[in-house]
């Protein structure tokens, strides 16, 4: 079930999608991503919610991002810092650099599922091993 990226095929060109978009898509991979982890597990409905919940908000994205950075190549790490500029404003309770970095991974991970859903999945990977 983890392996459920590795026959996407990439999109045609999406450099003219932007970073906030990308992130908007990213954040809906990341939180199915996390929902094919726990899809066999055998729970209730509002504990398997949960335990996905834990994982797709800001403080573990930017923990997943951290952990991630030294494995990105030069254009992964320039996108991330495109989307983490981007970010003027966090929501209420979360730190703007914490906000930042999970729409920094959050961009990552949209602009991989569109052009490299390989990768991606070799990056889910890692984080599995964490």
């Amino acid at each position: 079930m983890k392996n459920w990226l590795i026959n996407l095929e990439p999109t045609e060109t999406t450099f003219e999608i932007g970073v906030i978009q990308l992130a908007w898509l990213g954040d809906a991979v990341w939180e199915l991503h996390q929902r094919m982890r726990y899809i066999k597990m055998p729970a209730k409905s509002k504990d398997l919610h949960l335990s996905v919940v834990n994982n797709v908000k800001a403080n573990s994205q930017a923990e997943s991002l951290i952990f991630l950075e030294p494995l990105l190549n030069d254009f992964e790490i320039d996108l991330v810092r495109r989307a983490r500029n981007k970010t003027k404003r966090s929501p209420k309770g979360i730190q703007p650099n914490i906000y930042a970095k999970s729409t920094g991974f959050e961009t990552l991970i949209g602009w991989l599922f569109l052009n490299n859903p390989k990768r991606l999945s070799d990056l889910f990977d890692q984080l599995e091993l964490k």
